[in-house]
């Protein structure tokens, strides 16, 4: 079967026809209830970095004392 211009352009036709026909058959999406932005949960003291002076009043480095239990 020879497919013509003709034929190819009609079958185009009647396929967007279809996508066309389904979008107004489907039902409207419902919109759900809300979700409200949630805040983000931070811990208000600076934490300590690997050099920083430890904590604990050692006098050492974290890594040296806390850091490495």
């Amino acid at each position: 079967m020879v497919l013509r211009d003709r034929d190819i352009s009609n079958r185009f036709d009647r396929s967007a026809e279809k996508r066309k026909q389904n979008r107004a058959d489907a039902p409207e999406e419902e919109e759900g209830p809300r979700i409200e932005p949630v805040e983000t949960i931070r811990s208000e003291k600076e934490s300590v970095g690997r050099n920083d002076p430890c904590p604990c009043g050692s006098g050492r480095k974290y890594k040296k004392c806390c850091g490495s239990k």
